[in-house]
């Protein structure tokens, strides 16, 4: 039985074109340019200065904020700038330039350690220095995730391999190409966790990765997860709509995951643990997807940190003018308003709109369908929410329409007959709500 939950939608996949393509190391980028705030939580404050040789790996910022995540240069290079630069969530934020030299040094270990011997806190302490944070987006620190509050605590670990957004497959090859990888580091936040059982979480579009995480599970003799096959829908991903769907429970209003006991991390976050806990490796590097109707060669490439998104444009080709650029999936993604901006930790993807795929629509009234609530994964009532929020009543529709139960994900303005932006409102709505006195 293919697993799901209440509402969502069935936009066009476009997986295609890259799902089969393995994934390539794309070539280090001449010039670094590192945000110092990449993550959910305080930014860093740079630990490094204008002329300074630094090797691939070495820490460049860091913060004492419990909630934040140390940065490090992604590539071997001397400082060239600390300064406001273009990000593409932020507008604008400091960062560490580096240009690249002619070889490279790094900062970590080749020989693997022992993680069996590690307690939990030493663990997590890795994962803080790493500068890990979650990869399916949201990027929020992973050591703050491993460490629930006092009287707290897990007893699942739940996998993230569903990648529901469309274009995206930087998860399915990875689950393809690196399975075994994939579930050390999912037993190294087991025992983090203090959790006793886990769960793969895979969409059924993606018979490949399910095929080679079972396969890697049976000749893991020291390691039973359970996979579990879920229903190819948007947004099946979804942090709490997993945990509906595998564990039966629902994240009240207001809480975290770790209030139902579920701990949830994606795949990519798997292999970024089992390098910094086994070999000190911090978190420099990720696989994305590229792709989208301009672009000539879609795939699925290894960056680093950095690199401006401007490179991967030259690189794959265009067939056509990209008309929108958009940083992470078509659904939930930010478009971007110029590629002179950096990759960072959060960067799923890169998605390439020609103009027809692009184009605004003008919004027309409401009439009352009742789409967008039957679609709604949160149970809300987005066309009320909409409502509210232009009238400006921001407050109102937090206290009595549980505006902050939102996940942005976009379903409702997707499934809307009359193209209101309904998602734009909310989000417009919870900023002033959350800026209120």
């Amino acid at each position: 039985m293919r697993l799901t939950f209440r509402g969502g939608i069935h936009p066009p996949m476009f997986k295609e074109k890259t799902c089969e393509k393995s994934i390539k190391v794309f070539p280090l980028p001449q010039k670094a340019v590192i945000p110092l705030i990449q993550h959910t939580g305080a930014p860093c404050e740079p630990i490094v200065k204008v002329g300074d040789d630094v090797k691939t790996g070495q820490m460049i910022g860091k913060s004492d904020s419990f909630v934040s995540a140390p940065v490090h240069a992604t590539i071997t290079g001397k400082v060239s700038a600390v300064a406001s630069m273009p990000h593409p969530t932020l507008g604008e934020a400091m960062a560490v330039v580096i240009e690249k030299a002619d070889t490279e040094e790094v900062a970590w270990q080749s020989q693997k350690a022992d993680w069996h011997k590690m307690e939990r806190t030493e663990i997590t302490g890795k994962v803080r220095d790493a500068g890990i944070v979650g990869m399916g987006g949201a990027a929020f620190p992973t050591h703050v995730k491993l460490s629930p509050p006092a009287g707290k605590k897990f007893d699942t670990l739940i996998i993230n391999g569903a990648e529901c957004e469309p274009y995206l497959t930087a998860d399915q090859r990875l689950m393809v190409e690196e399975a075994p990888v994939i579930l050390e580091g999912a037993m190294i936040l087991l025992k983090a966790s203090g959790a006793s059982r886990c769960i793969i979480a895979i969409e059924d579009n993606k018979p490949d990765a399910i095929s080679a995480i079972r396969d890697a599970i049976s000749k893991n003799s020291e390691f039973k997860a359970e996979v579990a096959v879920l229903k190819a829908k948007y947004p099946q991903g979804a942090e709490k709509q997993l945990i509906k769907v595998l564990l039966n429970r629902e994240v009240p209003s207001g809480g975290l995951p770790v209030d139902t006991g579920a701990l949830v991390q994606n795949v990519g976050t798997c292999l970024a643990v089992y390098e910094a806990v086994c070999f000190g490796k911090p978190f420099i590097e990720r696989v994305m997807t590229v792709a989208g109707t301009p672009v000539k060669e879609p795939g699925n490439f290894k960056v680093r940190i950095g690199t401006p998104l401007a490179d991967l444009v030259s690189a794959v080709g265009l067939n056509e003018k990209a008309e929108k650029m958009i940083m992470g999936g078509p659904m939930m993604g930010i478009a971007l308003y110029t590629p002179d901006v950096p990759m960072i930790k959060g960067t799923t993807g890169l998605i390439l709109l020609n103009a027809s795929e692009a184009r605004v629509y003008e919004p027309r009234n409401c009439i009352r369908c009742g789409f967008c609530i039957e679609a709604c994964p949160m149970k809300l009532v987005p066309s009320h929410l909409g409502q509210y929020a232009k009238k400006g009543k921001y407050k109102e529709a937090k206290d009595e329409l549980s505006l902050m139960d939102c996940i942005e994900c976009g379903c409702c303005a997707y499934e809307c007959p009359s193209k209101i932006p309904l998602v734009h409102w909310v989000k417009l709505a919870k900023y002033k709500a959350r800026n209120s006195k």
